[in-house]
């Protein structure tokens, strides 16, 4: 079902001008599948499978094959004693080689024992791992960048909805105070007072579309989905609910713990790849050649051209055993050391800094929630007010500048309910990454 709704999507978010209905868990699902950050980070858990091989091809056999083609227009000339040749007490000037030589083989290496080789293949396992937790926290922070939009670009719309709200019941109040003047029985400074009040409302009112419009783009940007689209946000989904209490999580589980333990364990191993250039090395060789050599050009030459062709083989053992480095060994050794010094601080304080994130998230909870039950009693009686000085205003007990302020004080007694909502919403998204849980937000 889950895949059937993202396809559903990327279909809609394809074409232009389409439109979707959008919940939080089919906005989250679209991102992880369509966001840039999150196709890269499975890419990087591609490319660690790659990397891997790579650290295992040290240890298997490396087969080469060579050739070469040599002419030697001049030939080296080497003085030796002519006693080898019966002549004792003279020197004969002799001349090696042929003009051309001609040599193919194949060589084979085999490390039999290379302990930077060896921490390789033990650090291949921690390399993927570390790649996967990076694609998961990657995942979450997609998800909380969603979602954190997600509830803005809702709060202003909302915003505009009261907006158009109140400007159609300003307008009625226009129409009674014009009526009123009309018959002398109101005054032009109150004509133009609630003028001025139109306007000022429609100002406001096209400043918060441009917010709207910029607050979607973003969110459609962190969705990876076309800025055409055009989105629809259900009323449920702005639904602020009491938080449960729950226990203080374990900072140990969070994905940014979890990944900084994994770099100090890769680190770790780094460490002991330098610490292997203490140890010898030890491989094995073995090659098989063919070499003709002539005054002829030797391919496909014959005997009867002057050219030889013959093969020879070897096989050996190559020991290395470093003596002195001038140091440089024990150097990168402790640059390592203090690498893994370094991390292990930033992982206390990644520790401290997730423990205090929950314990603000749950302050924020707390007192947001207490904020939105006040905010929802103030807009209730500022609604109540409005009605009644509406009508005292239309029985002339209540002066328009009552009237004015009454529906000024109701706006922003709603604007502050949906704001106060808008903050609830963004610290239950802090609440549930400080619980390490983001993820439950898209099953």
């Amino acid at each position: 079902m889950k895949k059937i709704i993202v396809i559903l999507l990327c279909s809609l978010g394809l074409t232009a001008n389409a439109q979707v209905t959008l919940t939080l868990k089919d906005a989250l699902n679209y991102a992880l599948q369509n966001k840039a950050d999150a196709k890269k980070a499975k890419l990087q858990v591609e490319n660690s499978e790659y990397q891997i091989q790579e650290i295992r091809s040290r240890a298997l056999p490396q087969i080469h094959a060579n050739g070469n083609l040599t002419y030697n227009p001049i030939l080296q000339t080497s003085v030796i004693d002519g006693g080898s040749f019966g002549q004792p007490g003279t020197s004969i000037q002799a001349t090696f080689g042929q003009k051309w030589t001609s040599g193919a083989g194949v060589n084979l290496t085999q490390a039999l024992f290379d302990q930077s080789v060896f921490t390789g293949l033990r650090a291949a396992k921690s390399t993927r791992e570390f790649y996967q937790i990076n694609d998961q926290l990657t995942e979450e922070q997609v998800i909380e960048r969603v979602a954190n939009n997600y509830y803005s670009v809702y709060v202003q719309r909302e915003r505009i909805k009261l907006l158009d709200s109140t400007y159609v019941n300003t307008t009625k109040v226009h129409d009674i105070v014009k009526g009123q003047y009309d018959n002398g029985l109101a005054k032009k400074i109150d004509l133009d007072r609630i003028v001025v009040k139109m306007s000022n409302i429609d100002t406001d009112r096209q400043q918060v579309k441009n917010q709207v419009e910029l607050q979607e783009n973003a969110l459609k940007f962190y969705m990876g989905m076309p800025i055409e689209t055009q989105i629809v946000i259900p009323k449920e989904e702005f639904e602020a609910v009491p938080a449960s209490l729950t226990e203080v999580p374990n900072v140990e589980n969070r994905t940014e713990y979890l990944l900084l333990k994994k770099q100090e364990e890769l680190l770790i191993f780094q460490k002991k790849a330098v610490q292997a250039e203490y140890y010898p090395k030890l491989s094995l060789t073995a090659g098989y050649n063919y070499i003709g050599q002539g005054p002829e050009f030797p391919l496909f030459a014959k005997p009867s051209s002057g050219v030889y062709w013959s093969d020879y083989s070897g096989i050996g053992l190559n020991l290395s055993v470093p003596i002195f480095t001038g140091f440089g060994t024990r150097a990168r050794v402790r640059q390592a050391d203090v690498d893994i010094r370094t991390l292990q601080e930033d992982i206390k304080d990644t520790k401290l800094s997730l423990d205090l994130d929950y314990r603000n998230a749950m302050a924020q909870i707390d007192n947001n929630m207490v904020t939105i039950q006040n905010q929802k009693e103030n807009m209730r009686l500022a609604g109540e007010i409005l009605s009644n000085t509406k009508n005292n205003y239309l029985q002339g007990l209540a002066s328009l500048t009552d009237l004015l302020d009454a529906e000024n004080a109701n706006q922003e007694a709603q604007n502050n309910y949906t704001r106060a909502v808008l903050n609830y919403k963004i610290a239950e998204v802090a609440l549930i990454k400080s619980k390490g849980e983001l993820k439950t937000l898209i099953k």
